[in-house]
């Protein structure tokens, strides 16, 4: 299997070198300083679970540089979907399957406007890794985990040798049987992290340990929960304090990666965040007060650092 993997960074990048140190035929897409450091001194895992560095390493500038891949794995940041879907349809009428590790529930949507819908299959990743500096990823804590699966529920032998290959490579794996569940059952957790993180500017351990930040997490969440339901998603009711459970794990330095992006003055995911929930709950006619506010506190920030 050749394994393109369009995204070096955190998520792309950890995932890529895990299945490329097992032997797996991966092609990075990685521009910037970030693609030349690869091509030029290898990539880099810093890990306390598993460290890897990559010599020499496959890296291409742009998707349709890829030439031929049975599976294209998408970790790019958000904005950048329409413009990697587009480029992705010479591969996708090829026969090539796409998989999208992104965050948010409307990436595949996105997809299937470009690249045949037979083509994509559901995704999600949890883990917490950065581009620390060009060529080089840092994961913090132990987490690594890639769920899988078809949108019709079955498990297709793409989807079981996909999760096979990761699990090969130390990669913590599984696949669904409904995988529109699993995204939103991140998506409650990614939209509550990434707002309580960003808006702090505090990472998760001291807004867990406060009632007050733990009682406006729980909020935030619950609007995620309410607004997946009426999109006629299944969403149990104790979810949210499954999530809270799920965060009192984590490592307490744990920040999302949007609150790392909003410190380093880059553009942010917000719109499909907090600012996703906001248009989706419009859509269905709910009002979610936790994410507007965070939504709009956070707005000057969403294209980068304001001018002053």
């Amino acid at each position: 299997m050749r394994i393109a993997i369009v995204g070096a960074g955190g998520v792309g990048g950890y995932f890529g070198a895990q299945l490329t140190a097992n032997g797996e035929d991966v092609v990075f897409v990685a521009r910037g300083a970030h693609g030349a450091a690869m091509r030029e001194r290898g990539l880099v895992v810093r890990s306390h679970r598993h460290p890897q560095h990559i010599d020499p390493v496959t890296v291409v500038e742009r998707p349709e540089q890829i030439g031929d891949a049975d599976l294209v794995v998408i970790a790019v940041k958000l904005w950048d979907t329409e413009n990697v879907a587009r480029s992705l349809a010479p591969l996708a009428a090829s026969g090539a399957s796409v998989v999208s590790l992104q965050n948010g529930v409307q990436k595949d949507e996105v997809l299937r406007r470009h690249v045949p819908a037979s083509a994509v299959f559901g995704g999600a990743c949890h883990l917490s890794a950065f581009i620390e500096g060009p060529g080089v990823i840092v994961q913090h804590g132990d987490l690594q985990h890639i769920v899988v699966g078809e949108y019709d529920g079955t498990a297709s032998a793409r989807v079981t040798d996909f999760v096979r290959r990761c699990t090969s490579a130390g990669i913590d794996a599984e696949v669904s049987g409904d995988i529109q569940r699993e995204l939103w059952e991140k998506y409650v957790f990614l939209v509550g992290i990434s707002a309580l993180t960003a808006v702090t500017r505090l990472p998760i351990g001291p807004l867990r340990a406060d009632p007050v930040t733990r009682s406006l997490l729980a909020d935030v969440m619950r609007e995620v929960v309410d607004v997946g339901r009426a999109c006629g998603v299944r969403l149990g009711p104790e979810l949210v304090q499954e999530r809270l459970e799920f965060i009192d794990t984590l490592s307490a330095g744990m920040r999302a990666s949007m609150a790392n992006d909003l410190v380093e003055g880059r553009r942010l995911e917000l719109p499909w965040l907090s600012g996703g929930v906001v248009d989706m709950a419009a859509d269905v006619g709910l009002e979610v007060p936790a994410n507007r506010t965070i939504a709009a506190l956070l707005a000057p920030f969403a294209d980068g650092a304001p001018r002053v």
